[in-house]
C-alpha cells in the first residue's frame, strides 16, 4: 500500500475530497480515465448557487407535463427509448416532488447549499483562482408579469427562511442591465449572493493543481475490479493493482460501474445537458449570467465566449447526442440577444448524476467498511463539490461534520444494497 485513500473520479467532488483528505494528513491517490475536471464538472453554468435551496423538482402541474410529454418544451425533453430503463426512478422522483415530501427535502438540502460559497472561497484562495470569480450574482428572468410575481413570492420566503438575498428587478431596470437585449422582459429575480465563474473547467483545473502542489498523486486510466480483501481495498488501473485502507467513489454518472459489482444497485439516473459558445454581433455585450426561465436556457459571459446551456434531457448516459434542445434554445436566445457565430466545432454534452429524492449520496457505504461515496448531485455538482469533499474528509478522519450528513446517507434507499 502506497497510500491511505484511493479516490476514484477526478471531477470537482473527487478533487475536493482529495484536497481535504490531504490537508488532514492522509496520503491520497486520485484516479480518473480522463483529464481531471473534463466531464460533468466542465460543462455547466458556472454558478455557485448559494440560492439553490430548492433542488429541481419533477413538474406536477398538468400544463408543464403536457409540454414535456408532447416534446414542446425547451427546458426539458426525454428520449422515448430510455423510458423502460428510467421510468422506475422517474416515478419515485415524481413521488418525492410532492409538496409534503419536497418540504423535507428542502430542509435537509438548505444547510448543504449554505456551505457552498464558503467552501469554494477556501479553495479559490488556496489555489489562486480569484481572477476567475465574478461576485455580482445572476438573474432569473421572466417574460410575463404573472410568473415574475410568483417567483418573487418564493424568493421572499427563501429570504425569511434561509437568508437568501435577492432583489426584484422590473423590465426597465433589466433593460439597463442588458441594453443589447432585443426583447423587453417583464423583469427578473436578481440573486445577489451567488458567485459566478468565467471558466468552470479552468477553476477545477486550479483545484487539481492545488491538490498536486500539496503532494497529491494522480493516476490516469480506467479503474476496474474494485474489491476488498480483509481490511484492504484494491483496484486495477492499466493492469496494475493499487491498494489502500479506504476508497472513495466520486464517479458521478459512472458510479454504478464501480458500485453495482459490490451489490449496490442505487436508483440513479441522468439528466443530460449541452452547451455551445457564441460570439456577439457587432459591439453587443452580455453583462450578466441570466436564465430565460419561461423558455429554459442560460446565457453566460464566459472566457470562451457567450455560453448557452440547455435544460434537462432525460436519456441514457451514453446515448448519441441529439440537437433538438440546443437548437430550440439557440433560436430563443437569438431572439433575445444578438448572438454571433458558433465558436465550438460541436456542442458539448454532459450527464448530471441524479437521485429520485434530489439529494446527493454522501457518506459511508452500509455494508463495506472503508468504502465511501460522494455522488448524485444533479444540477448542483459544481456548486457542492467542495462542500461534499469537506464533509467526506471530516467523516473519514473522525471529525464531526459541520452539518448533519445523515439525510444524505445511502441507507435511505432501502432494498438497493446488500443486507
Amino acid at each position: 500500500m502506497d497510500q491511505d485513500v484511493i479516490v476514484i473520479g477526478a471531477g470537482i467532488v473527487g478533487i475536493s475530497t482529495a484536497i481535504h483528505l490531504t490537508r488532514r494528513g492522509r496520503s491520497v491517490l486520485l484516479i480518473d480515465k480522463n483529464e481531471p475536471g473534463r466531464e460533468t464538472s466542465y460543462g455547466n453554468a458556472g454558478i455557485i448557487q448559494r440560492e439553490g435551496v430548492r433542488p429541481h423538482a419533477f413538474p406536477r402541474d398538468l400544463a408543464t407535463l403536457m409540454q414535456v410529454g408532447l416534446h414542446l418544451s425547451t427546458a426539458a425533453r426525454y428520449d422515448p427509448f430510455a423510458l423502460p430503463r428510467v421510468t422506475p426512478a422517474l416515478l419515485r422522483y415524481w413521488w418525492e416532488s410532492s409538496p409534503s415530501h419536497y418540504s423535507h427535502v428542502v430542509k435537509s438540502y438548505a444547510p448543504l447549499i449554505g456551505m457552498s460559497i464558503d467552501e469554494h472561497s477556501d479553495l479559490i484562495d488556496a489555489s489562486g483562482a480569484q481572477d476567475l470569480v465574478v461576485k455580482k450574482g445572476w438573474y432569473l428572468a421572466f417574460r410575463t408579469e404573472g410568473k415574475l410575481k410568483a417567483e418573487a413570492a418564493k424568493a421572499k420566503k427563501d429570504l425569511e427562511l434561509y437568508g437568501i438575498n435577492h432583489r426584484v428587478v422590473d423590465g426597465a431596470a433589466m433593460a439597463q442591465e442588458e441594453p443589447d437585449f432585443k426583447e423587453k422582459l417583464a423583469g427578473a429575480i436578481h440573486w445577489t449572493d451567488p458567485w459566478t465563474i468565467r471558466n468552470p473547467g479552468a477553476l477545477v483545473t486550479k483545484y487539481f493543481e492545488l491538490y498536486k502542489s500539496m503532494g497529491g498523486r494522480f493516476l490516469g486510466g480506467a479503474a476496474s475490479g474494485l474489491e476488498q480483501t480483509g481490511d484492504i481495498w484494491s483496484v486495477d488501473v492499466g493492469g496494475q493493482r493499487h491498494s489502500a485502507k479506504e476508497v472513495v467513489v466520486t464517479l458521478g454518472p459512472w458510479a454504478p460501474e464501480a458500485l453495482e459489482p459490490l451489490g449496490y444497485r442505487l436508483p440513479l439516473f441522468v439528466k443530460r445537458g449541452y452547451h455551445m459558445h457564441f460570439g456577439a454581433e457587432g459591439d453587443a455585450k452580455l453583462n450578466n449570467w441570466l436564465i430565460d426561465a419561461e423558455v429554459g436556457y442560460l446565457l453566460a459571459p464566459m472566457e470562451q465566449g457567450i455560453r448557452l446551456t440547455t435544460g434537462a434531457e432525460f436519456a441514457l448516459r451514453d446515448a448519441a447526442p441529439t440537437p433538438i434542445q440546443l437548437g430550440r434554445a439557440e433560436t430563443a436566445a437569438r431572439g433575445l440577444f444578438p448572438l454571433g457565430e458558433r465558436l465550438d466545432p460541436q456542442p458539448w454534452k454532459g450527464a448530471r448524476p441524479c437521485t429520485p429524492d434530489m439529494m446527493p449520496i454522501i457518506g459511508p457505504a452500509p455494508k463495506h467498511r472503508g468504502l465511501w461515496v460522494g455522488i448524485g448531485h444533479a444540477h448542483h455538482g459544481f456548486t457542492l463539490g467542495p462542500a461534499t469533499g469537506h464533509l467526506l474528509a471530516q467523516a473519514m478522519t473522525g471529525e464531526k461534520p459541520v452539518i448533519d450528513i445523515t439525510p444524505f446517507a445511502m441507507e435511505r434507499f432501502k432494498g438497493t444494497y446488500p443486507r
